[in-house]
């Protein structure tokens, strides 16, 4: 299945959707209009009871290269109140990737600059290309992370490190992400690499993989955490995969899902 949008691809195969931000000439820089896309492009996989995993991508050389600057208004014209609705817009697509209990993977091909480092972050797991790199880079330019760069690598490498990438700019390579563990691995083919962990991840019982994806919130305290997990572990319970899953390893054979 694929659904048509103007700046991003949408393809549904085998049960992982791909997302793909599709403006190769400027390597993959958004315009407002691109995070909206972004933004339903990921909703509609999390929505669909055939999607399992959600890869996302850029077109050409590079993954997202941050915000079009040639496609911005002139924000000393603005008003706050304006130029915050535009920053809400870019947010929705780290928060929307934030609370989407299906898992998503970055295949980071390119560089994935300011916002787009954002974007990768906001996945659940990143899978780095050679030429992939990870630049928050915001002040560089004399601003600050604000699509949730400060606010996600510390959680994903610790404070003291996130500061570092955080405070000069410096990118993040693909041999760097994954000493730090920001990615799963480095690899030539990173969307290649990122559907073969999809792959892996979506022969997983699908129910058991979503409520583990929400039981993952370092905000939460160790309380609430056993309160969700005795409920979500009672849905598993109850879950014909489960039973199925429980059959085969008991058979010693491979389980066999409806997908």
């Amino acid at each position: 299945m694929a659904t048509n949008y103007d700046d991003v691809g949408y393809e549904v195969t085998d049960g992982i959707a791909t997302i793909t931000m599709d403006r190769p000439e400027v390597y993959n820089a958004f315009t407002g209009d691109t995070v909206l896309e972004v933004t339903d492009a990921v909703r509609t996989a999390e929505e669909d009871p055939d999607v399992y995993v959600m890869v996302l991508t850029g077109a050409g050389k590079g993954f997202c290269s941050g915000a079009d600057t040639t496609a911005m208004p002139d924000w000393d014209d603005q008003s706050p109140a304006e130029y915050g609705a535009f920053l809400w817009t870019v947010q929705r697509v780290v928060a929307t990737l934030r609370r989407a209990a299906t898992p998503s993977v970055a295949a980071v091909n390119g560089p994935a600059i300011g916002a787009g480092c954002d974007f990768a972050l906001a996945c659940d797991l990143r899978v780095m290309g050679p030429d992939g790199l990870l630049r928050e880079g915001f002040v560089n330019v004399g601003l600050v992370p604000g699509d949730g760069g400060a606010w996600l690598l510390p959680r994903l490498v610790g404070e003291s490190k996130a500061r570092e990438y955080l405070l000069t700019g410096r990118d993040i390579t693909p041999v760097d992400a994954v000493d730090i563990g920001l990615a799963v691995e480095e690899a030539d083919d990173p969307l290649a690499a990122a559907r073969a962990l999809a792959a892996e991840i979506r022969d997983k019982p699908a129910m058991a993989v979503q409520h583990t994806n929400r039981l993952v919130d370092p905000e939460q305290g160790f309380e609430d955490y056993c309160e969700k997990a005795t409920r979500y572990q009672w849905d598993c319970v109850t879950d014909p995969e489960h039973h199925e899953a429980v059959a085969a390893f008991n058979e010693k054979r491979a389980p066999e899902y409806d997908r």
